[in-house]
């Protein structure tokens, strides 16, 4: 069960954090607490797992990558842990990610990629399916971003 507390906590890290030295100081004051109360919750949030990280979001387009694609890739139920942990190790894929198949759409391992232009896309694509020695994939690539938004945890609005 999250405590009032924590959801209070969680909500005020679900948007920008403040750019400062001290940026759980702020949220801190935000929210009428001490910045240790702050780390402590945050710090056992993390502990029982209900948080994974606290990460930066990088704007790709605005650091120097000119594309991303999502990579669809159609790979044996019994290789997906296997496939999916190789190609997670790759610097330049951002989520890895299997989903369910269908007759249609044979696809159930999902990778995001991001390069320098469309051919360096394609190019690693290459690289990830010789990796594992697998052919079977399409690349979706990503014409114009409509959002992207942090999501809202217990938030008011």
């Amino acid at each position: 069960m999250i405590s009032e507390i924590e959801k209070r906590i969680i909500a005020s890290i679900g948007g920008d954090i403040p750019i400062t030295s001290r940026p759980y100081q702020k949220i801190a004051e935000e929210l009428g607490l001490t910045e240790s109360k702050v780390i402590e919750v945050l710090n056992g949030l993390c502990e029982k797992g209900v948080i994974r990280r606290l990460g930066a979001t990088l704007r790709h387009q605005k650091s120097g990558f000119g594309a991303n694609a999502m990579v669809a890739w159609e790979i044996k139920p019994e290789n997906i842990d296997t496939v999916g942990n190789r190609f997670a190790e790759f610097q330049e894929v951002t989520h890895c990610y299997c989903r369910p198949s269908c007759k249609e759409w044979p696809f159930n391992l999902y990778t995001m990629i991001h390069a320098k232009d469309e051919k360096s896309c394609c190019d690693l694509a290459l690289k990830m399916s010789n990796s594992v020695e697998f052919e079977k994939y399409e690349l979706l690539f990503s014409k114009k971003e409509l959002k992207k938004t942090s999501m809202k945890y217990f938030s008011e609005e």
